[in-house]
């Protein structure tokens, strides 16, 4: 049995907007969906892209992804790496793709002197939760996500907020 992650290359939007709705659908937040296979090609693949993404490969199989971007922490003074979404399809799952895929950027953040790797998890998603703790992570709880989306961002662009 083997285990293969690579690169996204050009060509495999299509598979990472499949992913991504299944993604979607399992966190119930299918209607906030407005990504398409263009739009991921276009942000991993343009002259300079600011995102990057890796894809999980079960005996040949695309079998899940990874898709995340540098940050930087003010307080390390150096970057790290912001995991924004891990996924392995169902029927792929206990195999130990999901644990290749964080293997896989961890190995990432010490080749390149990177000062952590960051995500988010739902607090409903136990499963998930559990995982994630028992590959070594914290979970943050006294740190709150932020998010102006919208009508909210426009408004504080233009110093309305």
């Amino acid at each position: 049995m083997t285990l293969t992650i690579r690169k996204a290359v050009p060509g495999d939007g299509a598979l990472i907007a499949r992913f991504v709705r299944e993604l979607a659908i399992y966190e119930k937040l299918e209607h906030e969906m407005e990504a398409d296979a263009a739009s991921f090609e276009a942000a991993l693949f343009s002259d300079r892209p600011h995102v990057f993404c890796d894809i999980a490969e079960w005996q040949g199989e695309a079998a899940g992804f990874a898709l995340w971007f540098y940050n930087y922490s003010t307080f390390l003074g150096r970057h790290g790496i912001y995991l924004e979404d891990l996924y392995v399809s169902p029927s792929m799952r206990g195999h130990g793709i999901g644990k290749g895929l964080l293997v896989h950027l961890a190995r990432r953040c010490v080749e390149e002197g990177l000062g952590r790797l960051d995500w988010q998890v739902l607090d409903w998603n136990a499963p998930s939760i559990d995982f994630y703790e028992s590959q070594g992570a914290k979970v943050l709880r006294e740190w709150l996500p932020c998010r102006v989306t919208g009508a909210a961002l426009a408004e504080l662009a233009e110093g309305r907020a």
